[in-house]
């Protein structure tokens, strides 16, 4: 069984196979998977790797294989303004729902408990089948900077 055990910084070279998953199983660092070219695969990463769309996953044997995410069943909710999109994401937030959230647009694992809470609230809600992006959250997000210097308060005794 192949071993993969890498994710690489920086891809280089040829794509050697492809690894199509959903979000839940992109979510899995540890997991017996199978490649597009029917191989089996183990899947041995850094707990808590979140793999997107693009990366480039590199084997013990030097095998590179691309990531794919593929299509699922989601919801979508489009907003007139800021302030909705602003409530509706405040209440998705607070159940703790995984967001792919674009201008004027979220995304989320189609539920129907959920779909039903924001159509109560007024918004409507749309069915597809696409890839899930969500947000990683704050405390994944190295490559996002804010653009400001903390200033300091005072000097510490």
């Amino acid at each position: 069984m192949l071993k993969i055990d890498r994710l690489m910084a920086v891809p280089d070279g040829e794509i050697d196979d492809v690894l199509a998953l959903p979000h839940v199983l992109r979510e899995r660092s540890r997991q017996l998977v199978r490649l597009d070219s029917g191989r089996e695969a183990g899947l041995f990463l850094p707990r808590g790797t979140v793999l997107r769309d693009g990366d480039t996953l590199l084997a013990e044997d030097g095998t590179r294989i691309l990531v794919r995410a593929t299509d699922e069943p989601l919801s979508e909710v489009t907003f007139p303004d800021g302030l909705a999109m602003a409530k509706a994401c405040f209440h998705l937030g607070n159940r703790h729902v995984p967001l792919e959230i674009s201008v004027g647009r979220v995304r989320y694992i189609h539920d129907p408990v959920v779909d039903d809470m924001l159509r109560g609230m007024g918004f409507r809600v749309g069915a597809l089948m696409a890839p899930f992006h969500p947000e990683a959250g704050a405390y994944h997000m190295p490559e996002i900077r804010l653009g400001c210097q903390p200033k300091p308060v005072g000097k510490r005794q």
